[in-house]
């Protein structure tokens, strides 16, 4: 998903006043955009489609409303999400406001939440990572051009819900940090802030819906979905959804934006998802012993100096037909 693209095809409201008016919040977005990609290339790192960075490619897998779609809408809306916020919290993004639910707030008794710390605290909305902007800013630039579009369109409906998703896995996964006050470290109070965890975390958590998503159909009021199957519960939002069944990615195809798993490296020893088997659709695999120099054997000199020795290392390696 490219920033300059999505502006240029956006002549108004919040998108547009984002592109053309704030060029900080632009860039956090753009860099936001690239975290999420660069997470869906890692979690996909061994599907068929990995996650391709082939502008073309790309752009065709997200014309099609399947379950890989579902994972790159919520992963590419909880980038720019967790981009922003942490902008705001190192002061690379100014002009942020602070969590005022939180701020100032003392609780002097312990509330009945496993979350919340332990004994006398005070909550500092201020320092924490206040992750409410950064899903609003999400929101203003994904989610606006959409709404405008086409409100009871079947893909548009699961696009913002796996945008909710992509963030509320964000929300949901907030910690709580403190620092102790007092004499001789009594720690009488505590000063807590909360703080996003590492966007790994929230990929592999977005990673764990993608492999449960729901399949959807069109309501019959025309502005909602529901569960293909009887049997089978409404989703929530944290989950993801979708509505077209996978195509076929083990060959190339530019009408669906294969590139096809020929040439991708397999592992010969797995019965998973990156095992030759799978990976390789059924095709064979061939494989080699490839040897490369590499550095060994390191030692600390003082003052201050590595140094290394070279060894060469065998490894097999597979690769599909």
């Amino acid at each position: 998903m490219d920033v300059n693209s999505l502006c240029r095809r956006n002549k108004k409201g919040k998108m547009y006043n984002i592109c053309n008016n704030k060029p900080t919040l632009r860039k956090q977005i753009e860099m936001g955009l690239m975290l999420g990609q660069l997470e869906c290339q890692h979690q996909f790192r061994y599907r068929k489609w990995n996650c391709t960075a082939s502008r073309k490619g790309f752009k065709k897998v997200m014309l099609r409303d399947t379950r890989e779609t579902g994972f790159v809408n919520a992963i590419l809306a909880a980038g720019i999400a967790y981009q922003v916020t942490r902008a705001c919290s190192t002061g690379e993004l100014l002009g942020c406001w602070c969590n005022k639910k939180l701020k100032n707030v003392k609780i002097k008794k312990k509330v009945k939440n496993p979350q919340l710390p332990e004994g006398n605290f005070q909550w500092e909305g201020c320092k924490g990572e206040n992750v409410e902007y950064g899903i609003k800013k999400s929101k203003d630039f994904l989610d606006f051009p959409v709404k405008n579009k086409q409100r009871g369109d079947m893909k548009t409906l699961v696009k913002l819900h796996n945008y909710i998703a992509g963030r509320l896995a964000i929300k949901s996964m907030m910690r709580t940090e403190c620092k102790c006050h007092g004499l001789s470290g009594s720690c009488n109070l505590k000063t807590c802030w909360q703080k996003m965890p590492p966007f790994r975390e929230i990929g592999n958590k977005l990673k764990e819906r993608f492999d449960g998503a729901a399949k959807v159909i069109a309501g019959n009021d025309g502005k909602s979905f529901m569960p293909e199957g009887s049997t089978i519960k409404n989703p929530s939002k944290q989950d993801l959804v979708y509505s077209e069944e996978t195509p076929d990615y083990c060959d190339s195809n530019t009408t669906i934006g294969s590139v096809g798993t020929r040439g991708r490296i397999c592992n010969d020893t797995s019965m998973g998802e990156e095992g030759c088997g799978i990976l390789c659709c059924n095709r064979g695999y061939r494989w080699e012993n490839i040897t490369k120099e590499e550095s060994c054997n390191c030692e600390f000199i003082w003052c201050c100096e590595v140094k290394c020795g070279k060894c060469l290392n065998t490894n097999r390696v597979s690769t599909c037909l």
